[in-house]
């Protein structure tokens, strides 16, 4: 058997803030999941999205530190159905308090594509074929 990607892990500081904000990009993430120490979402394509307290984390690895320093680690990425989409999406983020790391603009790759960080910094790029 061939492993294949089944999840994807982040590890935040507020889960309930992390929750609210992946709950804004369309993720169904139950209500009840803001005070757990663990949370998953799973997409329509059945790959899940699973979130950890830092304190979940540090239960089984005792030295885990939050990462310091620049650059990103780990990034998502979400499909918008248009350009116009793109904007709209990173207005309202942004305009609800999330910081934005890039602006939405025209990508030379064919996209129009913006970022935004999640409460813990993640970058979540948005992004739409520019046709």
């Amino acid at each position: 058997m061939t492993p294949r990607l089944d999840a994807i892990g982040l590890v935040v500081a507020d889960m309930a803030a992390s929750l609210a904000f992946y709950r804004r990009l369309g993720l169904d993430i139950p209500a009840e999941a803001d005070s757990a120490p663990h949370a998953e979402a799973t997409l329509p394509s059945g790959l899940r999205v699973l979130w950890d307290t830092e304190e979940t984390v540090r239960s089984f690895d005792p030295g885990w530190t939050r990462p310091a320093g620049g650059g990103e680690r780990l990034g998502l990425a979400f499909l918008c159905d248009s350009p116009a989409e793109v904007d709209s999406v990173y207005a309202e983020l942004t305009e609800a308090g999330y910081k934005g790391h890039l602006p939405p603009w025209d990508a030379f790759w064919g996209q129009r594509y913006a970022v935004v960080l999640d409460p813990d910094g993640c970058a979540v790029s948005l992004f739409a074929s520019a046709e």
